[in-house]
């Protein structure tokens, strides 16, 4: 039977809950509804604890334990313990169980270490204090007691304990303010609002009098979407149902703002809230050093089997002899002689395994994440990554990708608030083709200079200024702007204007403010949103009033969003704003054509633009309307679907009125970064779901495209005039043709893609005339690698998901990064190798879902450029330089079983075999990788195609591995010949020691063995700096010089440039030791 059906029918038992799967029903007050209700069924839900941690004080060992013998390494090394002390090997148990005991211990403390930190901050949130109402009264109680039903009471400034239902607020309108900072980084003011039916209850007792049930979904970690209702019983009276939503639900971790208090209902608690749900953790991404790493000691094990083979079958070979095979100093025992010959092979076989063992780096893993973890500290640290605006620096979330940032060859940066700035300018609207310029607004702040009106043709005639009229108030009325009247907001003073307090605007969308400040330099002042009437004061000053009856939000899908209002006269009247692309479909009448010239001409100048409309409707279409939107929100299950059916219905048969611009600069040395990412060789993706021309705009504005560069075009309008197989194929043969011109002295065309969502869309569905042709996405990919850049326009989220995803899977499997700023990009920053988030006007999504996450644009120049270089060179040697003196230091012990008649004899001592690997050699290495730069930052930055030598994982090669391989069998064969002739000549005493026949000095084996580990330190430590200065300029041109003084540059290392390019080598090499 499956495990999960079994769970949800005795959760269904246990708890009561009919629709376990889909829904919950909350009891207010646990008060059981009237007779004549459902029947009452007390439910279990999880209580308010918040558990972020993964051990108890009584599963830490056994789980940690298992979690870490998961690892391959570490499995692998308890074995050979195992093996130790199961047979008779020629080494202790203590040699194997000792380092791989203090790899466990470490990392065992270092995890314990962080749970505990975890299980301190759980504590302190579960013991925060918290007002409950019960029976009338408030009781002030801790937070983890709080359960499912409870209401509870909160102030302002206070955090929400666990999400809550709104009931009603100190506002007399039952609205209350809260910032989302901590959940999604949004500063602003956002409005959550109580059913009108419990709006009205103020104190504890009438709260305490409610009797209604709560109907909604199980938990899930949306922060966006809540799908519910609530049923009010009345005495002698039907229930009372009014639809929940997203606006009426407030999220733990939230904080209360410029409201008294509150009253509201515990709709989930515990991890069952929507914050805990979020904090799951994301899928572990993988670097190309750690798979080329697990590649290595593959190579190393088949080494090691190797060795162990061939000892095994020389042994066997050299005891052939019956002298050999049974020395006068070393006789059989019986059982010995008894045992069949394939069983003492196989013994001897994993005697040698033991014996060579070592030649596996057991501390490496442990040593690579301590030099990752501390590391990461670096990029936290950078100075020059802090920006005093927002008052922070930048992130590390994940510090297992470090080495990624140096190898990273494909950027897909989103455009809005990451390439520009997301502080809107209000440029001008068009209301039928006539043209509004007012002064510059920028962002709710009203310039100085900006007294006047400057308007182009001012005196319109009866039918445009009813059209003028028309247009202004739908900007004043379609939006989520809230209005604030303090001097003081959080501390801060804003909206002060020539010395007097003012009305400020915030809203969680720059656009919306910018064009509502717009209106108000152009004649219309938003008032305020007071008993749901919506206040304009127009230009004449004269106060009108609408009601807001209905708002049809906006989404990403329907890409606008609308308000049904209701004018002092009675009309009513739908207003609708949103991409022309939305609204032009649905209008019926108006002034298309020349709004449509406009709003092309503002995108081609980069201008961000929106269209406004509006429809009329009866009483009748407003009644059908009503059932529709109560009908659907109403619904439990597809209320989305039933919502967007709805709006459909709705949103139709408009009258254009005109459209707006507003501009969104372009961030601050947006183009240097994109420039010098492209040096560095990396494509450079812009993906948006901003119009074509606006995009296009953009991306020559940040040099992405130059005037040189041809632009192909693979979108909708071109695949209307041609099919996209043809469309495809053209593309593909001029790229193609200049790509075979390339090799001539013919100087090579740059070309630039641009392709929208739906053509997008075209490529990725397969299709029966793709298979007779070969597939599009391979042709799409090949197109693609031929331009220096890609624009991909009018992309939604899951899209830009796709992309990344078809790059990563493409053949040559490049490393790829995303950058973004908002919700909107979490999907494709989830998806790519590594994810960077900026904290930016949009909330902080991305930044929380990233890897690592930067203030500003500017800082990914750094972040790549610099900390991914030194990132990727210090991993690199740190792991060579591991598997060097480890080869080092097992060869020798090889060699010396040639010497003692491959009798599994140890060369060095149990002391030295258990501290090499975790005392001797790792620390110098670790010190090294964490502080060593073989180049200046400013070179580094200054010249980005330095960036393009560790590239492709340059450095972890095969070629390269053999290299340090070979080096280190080399020097392990000077270690151990260079000792044995330094014992050359001597001669043996009867006690089996060795006398020089010079001094009369005694020495044994153990000298020879401790003779052969000191040299082996001494010179794998001392020489350490030497090999790594050494190999780079041989195996990949790296320029490995420094600047000394004006003029003069020198070598890092004794060695001699070999480097491919000469410009990398300049100056003479600088003598040092060999």
């Amino acid at each position: 039977m499956d495990f999960n059906v079994l769970r949800n029918l005795i959760s269904r038992y246990c708890a009561g809950e009919e629709y376990w799967v889909d829904s919950r029903t909350v009891y207010i007050g646990h008060k059981e509804p009237p007779p004549a209700a459902e029947a009452y069924i007390p439910q279990r839900y999880p209580d308010n604890r918040i558990v972020s941690s993964k051990y108890t004080l009584w599963n830490f060992i056994p789980k940690n334990l298992f979690e870490q013998f998961r690892r391959i390494a570490n499995f692998y090394f308890l074995l050979i313990f195992l093996v130790q002390l199961i047979i008779d090997t020629p080494t202790s148990p203590v040699t194997s169980g000792l380092p791989l005991f203090f790899v466990i211990t470490v990392t065992a403390i270092k995890q314990g270490y962080e749970d505990w930190l975890r299980h301190k901050a759980d504590c302190s949130i579960n013991e925060c204090p918290v007002d409950m109402v019960q029976q009338g009264t408030v009781v002030r109680t801790q937070s983890s007691k709080l359960r499912v039903g409870d209401v509870v009471m909160v102030r302002e400034d206070e955090t929400f304990p666990c999400d809550l239902i709104l009931l009603s607020s100190s506002r007399s309108d039952g609205t209350c303010y809260v910032t989302t900072t901590s959940l999604d980084g949004e500063s602003s003011h956002k409005t959550y609002y109580a059913v009108p039916d419990t709006m009205a209850f103020k104190t504890e007792q009438e709260v305490d009098s409610l009797h209604a049930t709560i109907e909604c979904e199980q938990p899930q970690p949306d922060l966006y979407k809540f799908v519910g209702r609530i049923n009010i019983y009345k005495e002698r009276e039907d229930p009372i149902a009014r639809p929940l939503g997203a606006e009426n639900l407030l999220l733990r971790g939230a904080t209360l703002k410029n409201t008294g208090h509150i009253y509201a209902v515990a709709i989930y608690t515990g991890m069952d809230t929507k914050m805990a749900l979020n904090y799951q953790s994301k899928s572990q991404k993988r670097s190309a050093v750690e798979k080329s790493m697990n590649a290595f000691l593959i190579v190393y094990l088949c080494i090691l089997i190797s060795k162990a083979v061939i000892n095994t079958v020389l042994k066997y070979a050299w005891q052939w002899s019956a002298d050999h095979d049974e020395p006068w100093y070393n006789h059989r025992t019986e059982i010995d002689r008894e045992r069949h010959v394939v069983i003492r092979a196989f013994t001897d076989f994993l005697a040698f395994m033991v014996l060579f063992n070592y030649i596996i780096p057991v501390s490496m893993y442990v040593t690579v994440e301590m030099q990752k973890f501390l590391g990461s500290y670096f990029i936290a640290w950078d100075k020059d990554m802090y920006d005093e605006e927002l008052g922070v620096g930048a992130q590390v979330n994940t510090s297992d990708l470090n080495e990624e940032l140096g190898q990273v060859e494909y950027v897909f940066t989103d455009k809005t608030g990451t390439l520009t700035e997301n502080n809107m300018e209000f440029i001008e609207c068009c209301v039928d083709g006539h043209v509004y310029i007012p002064h510059a607004i920028c962002n709710g702040q009203i310039l100085s200079a900006a007294s006047s009106i400057d308007m182009i043709d001012s005196s319109p005639g009866g039918y445009r200024r009813e059209h003028e009229d028309l247009f202004f108030r739908a900007l004043c009325l379609c939006h989520t702007v809230q209005v604030k009247e303090e001097e003081t907001v959080d501390s801060i003073k804003r909206g002060i204007h020539l010395g007097k307090p003012t009305s400020f605007y915030i809203s969680s969308s720059p656009d919306e403010v910018a064009l509502v400040e717009g209106m108000k330099r152009l004649g219309y002042t938003y008032l305020r949103l007071k008993d749901s009437h919506m206040e304009i004061l127009n230009k004449d000053d004269e106060i009108e009033r609408f009601e807001l009856l209905h708002v049809l939000n906006f989404d990403s899908v329907r890409r606008r969003m609308s308000v049904i209002v209701k004018s002092s006269s009675g009309e009513y009247l739908l207003f609708c704003k949103g991409a022309d692309t939305s609204i032009f479909p649905r209008v019926v009448s108006g002034k298309v054509e020349q709004v449509r010239a406009r709003v092309e001409q503002n995108a081609v100048e980069g201008l961000r633009t929106l269209c406004v409309a509006y429809r009329s409707l009866s009483p009748a279409e407003y009644e059908e309307a009503c059932h529709q939107l109560s009908d659907a929100k109403l619904a439990l299950k597809d209320r989305e679907q039933r919502l967007a059916q709805a709006y459909d219905l709705i949103e139709r048969d408009f009258t254009l009125l005109g459209a707006t611009a507003v501009e969104d600069r372009l961030q601050e040395k947006a183009a240097d970064t994109i420039e010098s990412l492209q040096k560095a060789g990396m494509k450079v993706w812009v993906l948006t779901g901003d119009k074509m021309e606006t995009a296009a705009a953009t991306c020559y504005a940040s040099k992405l495209f130059r005037r040189s560069t041809q632009i192909l075009e693979l979108t909708k309008k071109r695949t209307e005039e041609q099919s996209l197989h043809d469309v495809l194929f053209d593309l593909s043969r001029t790229v193609l043709r200049q790509r075979s011109l390339s090799g001539l002295s013919v100087e090579c065309q740059d070309y630039g893609l641009i392709i929208d969502g739906a053509t997008l869309s075209a490529v990725l569905k397969p299709s029966p005339e793709s298979s007779g042709s070969g597939n599009y996405k391979e042709i799409f990919l090949e197109i693609s690698r031929n331009c220096s850049a890609v624009l991909c326009c009018r992309m939604a989220p899951l899209q830009k998901a796709q992309i990344v995803k078809l790059i990563k899977a493409s053949k040559e499997h490049p490393i790829t990064l995303a950058i973004g700023d908002g919700a909107n990009d979490v999907s494709m920053i989830l998806e790519a190798h590594v994810g960077i988030g900026i904290m930016g006007k949009e909330g902080r999504q991305a930044a929380r879902n990233s890897d690592y996450a930067i203030p500003k644009f500017k800082h990914l120049k750094k972040m790549l450029l610099v900390h991914g270089h030194f990132y990727y060179i210090r991993i690199a040697e740190l792991v060579q330089y591991f598997f060097y003196k480890n080869v080092c230091f097992i060869f020798p012990q090889f060699l010396y079983q040639f010497f003692c008649g491959f009798s599994q004899q140890p060369l060095y001592d149990t002391a030295y075999l258990t501290l090499y690997n975790i005392s001797f050699t790792s620390l110098p290495i670790l010190l090294y990788s964490l502080i060593e730069k073989h180049i200046s930052i400013e070179m580094l930055k200054r010249d980005p195609t330095l960036y393009r030598d560790v590239a492709k994982n340059a450095l972890l090669r095969w070629p390269v591995f053999l290299y340090w391989t070979c080096l280190g069998l080399f020097n392990a064969c000077i270690f151990f010949f260079g000792a044995y002739f330094l014992f050359d000549n001597t001669t043996f005493t009867s006690n089996g020691q060795l006398m020089t026949t010079n001094t009369q000095m005694m020495f044994g084996n153990w000298t020879f063995g401790t003779l052969v580990f000191t040299v082996l330190v001494f010179t794998v430590t001392l020489k350490a700096w030497r090999l790594i200065m050494c190999v780079y300029p041989v195996c990949c041109s790296l320029p490995w010089t420094h600047t000394t003084g004006p003029g003069s540059t020198t070598l890092s290392s004794g060695a001699p440039c070999f480097s491919m390019s000469s410009s990398h080598c300049s100056g003479e090499a600088s003598s040092g030791p060999s």
